[in-house]
């Protein structure tokens, strides 16, 4: 018997849309560029050929159109895992449950998701403006430790590497290691851009060891963090979404992966706030590989 979900689990708006992002499963392309800030939505939009559909609902801005003949929708998700987590969830209800009978459909649907974000770089060869394709992140959040099988999904050999090499403090909660589609990698990252560990955080300031009017459990968090080497690779960058994105997909079957813009270098105390002006090529990049 098939799985039936619940008016209080799979909650359906009176127009056949789900919940937050407001879309039907109509309105999905198979093929999914995720940015964080909904304004950036028309700037990838900017790109398309045509537009098909638009949808708005407080963070969570969609535009589905056409790109070269590719069907692709852009969705923003905000800031931060937990934002993630509504995407990513509401997303696959769209593609693998029918809404009309609440129960999941006869044929998986997969679908191709790329998150295009900013980021600070952690080590001298991720200066401001180079590209950051994350093939493993290292959640600080927490998120996927609540679902099942997070175990089956995640480097649990990094991840005890990780936490003996920062002495972790267990009151932070245990943090996880999940893996990019290692294809999609190849299809985005290509030549032109870093590879490595993401450390994904549950805040910009002391998550990240950002130091203003409160201190910081550990002052030498980031030292730490810019030493770790792993089967050959360092952490690249902090930011705030990667860890749930490839998490959540690979436990509902789907690929994703995230690439970075380098928007301040934490190594070499630099910052470009004008980032807003150069994105605009790594997302050419990714629509022409999507």
């Amino acid at each position: 018997m098939k799985k039936f979900f619940p008016e209080s689990e799979l909650i359906i708006n009176q127009d056949g849309s789900c919940f937050h992002l407001h879309l039907r499963p109509e309105q999905l392309a198979d093929r999914v560029v995720l940015v964080g800030d909904p304004a950036r939505v028309n700037t990838v939009a900017n790109h398309f050929d045509s537009v098909e559909c638009e949808v708005q609902s407080r963070e969570f801005h969609t535009i589905t159109g056409t790109y070269k003949g590719k069907r692709i929708t852009c969705q923003s998700h905000g800031i931060g895992c937990d934002n993630i987590d509504i995407v990513m969830n509401e997303l696959d209800t769209l593609a693998n449950i029918n809404y009309a009978t609440r129960t999941e459909r006869d044929e998986h649907r997969t679908l191709t998701c790329v998150r295009i974000g900013t980021c600070g770089g952690l080590q001298p060869f991720t200066p401001t403006g180079c590209f950051v394709a994350s093939v493993k992140s290292i959640g600080f959040d927490g998120l996927l430790n609540f679902y099942a099988d997070r175990n089956n999904v995640c480097d649990l050999e990094l991840e005890e590497a990780f936490k003996k090499h920062m002495a972790w403090d267990p009151i932070k909660g245990a943090p996880y290691v999940s893996v990019a589609d290692a294809a999609l990698i190849d299809q985005i990252a290509q030549d032109d851009m870093v590879r490595g560990y993401t450390i994904s955080c549950g805040g910009f300031y002391g998550p990240q060891g950002r130091v203003l009017r409160a201190n910081i459990a550990d002052p030498k968090q980031n030292e730490k963090v810019e030493s770790f080497e792993y089967d050959g690779m360092r952490i690249c960058n902090f930011e705030m979404e990667s860890s749930a994105l490839a998490g959540l997909a690979s436990l509902l079957g789907h690929r994703a992966m995230t690439c970075c813009m380098v928007i301040a270098n934490r190594y070499a105390k630099q910052m470009n706030t004008e980032y807003k002006n150069s994105i605009d090529t790594l997302i050419a990049k990714v629509l022409d590989r999507i």
